[in-house]
């Protein structure tokens, strides 16, 4: 039979719910690998089907936005209209059965090693890796992880875009922890991330000045024996205390980046893939040319201290089908690599670069936008 509406035909809806809906919308959605769009999808298209239902508390209700088919979106105002309800009620109560008709899996027995550990790299800079580190850190953070944000960049840029500043030289900083100059706890130095459905949920570790310093401290430093376990010292203290800790790693391939490529490594007793490297790229050929770099690097600490590197697979950042040929083509090429596979593909749109320029995070600033929806696919499939 032929559904009455065209699925690849989408209309946008917005709807006042309240934050714990939401949250939890998301949290399940995350938990069971959907899409938000399908999940409300298929709760509009049983709720059509159901009888009368409890009504739902949407007091206190904010803005909320995905896309329907354009017909069952019809159909939707059509029904609620006809059962005497709000357009708010019909979309909450929709959405409240998805979600008991979706039970949350059975939580999994808890990680006796801390934290999974997820570095974002690549030794070309201007890929988009801060950003995408950043909108993947705020969708773990919204589906119920705890998480570390860490900017391991000496650019800062990624402190400075979520409206932060950078920690002052003289001050206690992740490079002094690694290099063993610091007094008082890491810890003191992580800022919340405030706004969204990630709040409570996110922190960051500022970018210091000194992390400039860092690889030539490293080359002497008598503190740190084995220089590329300094990274993994100075968090160990936190590893406990977070679900995640994601690291925005510089355009480097000096001892900073092999502190966090040994930092990702699959520790005894992990399964492979817990932790690992995502690997921000673009589709065009210099992006290509640093990952060669990168995966030698990557190759050579596997080599030289006979470890495990995972590497959780590519996002093609930015991309545009409307530059023609390069593009297209360039994506296909990593498409066909296989191992490790693009995970996602961020479309080039305005959102990122208005986040950045009011200072706020994605999830903020466009939380149902396309760029943003893309973020929690990289986190969902980082996470599985």
């Amino acid at each position: 039979m032929t559904a009455p509406y065209d699925p690849s035909d989408r209309e946008k809806v917005v709807a006042k719910l309240p934050t714990s809906l939401r949250k939890e919308l998301k949290v399940r959605a995350a938990e069971l690998d959907r899409d938000i769009q399908d999940a409300v999808t298929e709760g509009v298209e049983a709720w059509l089907k159901a009888k009368p239902l409890p009504e739902v508390d949407t007091k206190g209700g904010s803005s909320f936005s995905t896309y329907l088919p354009g017909g069952l979106y019809g159909k939707l105002k059509q029904t609620s209209k006809r059962r005497g309800l709000s357009y708010n009620q019909g979309v909450a109560q929709a959405i409240r059965l998805w979600l008991d008709s979706n039970p949350s899996p059975r939580p999994k027995p808890p990680r006796v090693t801390g934290a999974r550990r997820i570095i974002f790299g690549n030794q070309k800079g201007g890929v988009g890796k801060t950003s995408v580190a950043a909108g993947t850190a705020q969708a773990l953070a919204e589906s119920g992880h705890r998480t570390l944000l860490i900017d391991f960049d000496p650019q800062g840029h990624l402190t400075m875009q979520l409206g932060h500043k950078m920690l002052d030289i003289d001050s206690p900083s992740l490079a002094k922890h690694m290099l063993g100059e610091a007094k008082g706890e890491l810890r003191d130095l992580l800022v919340p991330i405030k706004g969204g459905d990630f709040e409570d949920h996110l922190w960051l570790l500022p970018s210091c000045k000194d992390a400039f310093l860092l690889d030539a401290k490293l080359a002497t430093s008598r503190f740190v024996r084995v220089k590329e376990t300094a990274l993994e010292k100075a968090l160990e203290e936190l590893e406990q205390e977070f679900d995640f800790i994601v690291v925005d790693c510089p355009p480097s391939l000096g001892y900073s980046m092999d502190t966090a490529v040994y930092y990702c490594r699959t520790r005894e007793g992990e399964d492979e893939k817990t932790s690992g490297i995502v690997i921000i790229v673009q589709a065009e050929d210099s992006s290509a040319d640093a990952y060669d770099m990168l995966d030698e690097q990557i190759q050579d600490l596997v080599d030289d201290l006979d470890i495990v590197i995972a590497q959780l697979g590519f996002v093609v950042n930015l991309y545009d089908a409307r530059k023609g040929y390069v593009a297209t083509s360039s994506l296909e090429e990593w498409r066909k690599l296989g191992e490790p596979p693009v995970i996602a593909v961020v479309p080039e749109l305005k959102d990122q670069r208005e986040a950045v320029r009011v200072k706020q995070p994605l999830l903020v600033h466009a939380p149902y936008g396309e760029q943003s929806e893309t973020m929690r696919t990289v986190a969902r499939r980082i996470s599985a």
